[in-house]
Formats: structure tokens, sequence, C-alpha cells
């Protein structure tokens, strides 16, 4: 389901436990929004698509273009 938070990670040569750390979770929480066996809550969606330079949509595959949304 969240194929895409693992592209942009994989993208950037991070390993999850990266990812975790930035998010202030563990690691094998982190897997989980990955492999879609637990919902991304609205504030850690928010983080990543900040973390990623990009917009929760793409994230969530509402769109395929990455770049952010103006505010």
């Amino acid at each position: 389901m969240y194929r895409r938070i693992r592209e942009l990670r994989e993208d950037r040569d991070l390993l999850q436990k990266d990812i975790a750390e930035y998010l202030n979770c563990s690691q094998v929480a982190y897997s989980r929004y990955e492999l879609g066996l637990r919902d991304i809550p609205t504030d850690v969606l928010m983080k990543l698509a900040d973390f990623h330079n990009t917009s929760t949509d793409y994230i969530l595959g509402r769109t395929k273009n990455k770049s952010p949304y103006e505010e």
C-alpha cells in the first residue's frame, strides 16, 4: 500500500532505521508502514512528505508528480 515510502527511502540509500530515527519511532513500526500493515498517522505522513520534499498525495499514490505543492 505504501510502496512509495520505500522507493523514496531507497532512492536516497537510507535504511529503515534512519527514517525511524527521524520520525522518532522504532524500525519495526516504520517497517509496518512500508508493508501496509499499519496506517500512517497524518502527522507522520506530513513529516515523511517534508523529509522527502514531496507531497502527501504522492506518497498516497494520488498523483505521479513528486514535486511538493506550493504554499
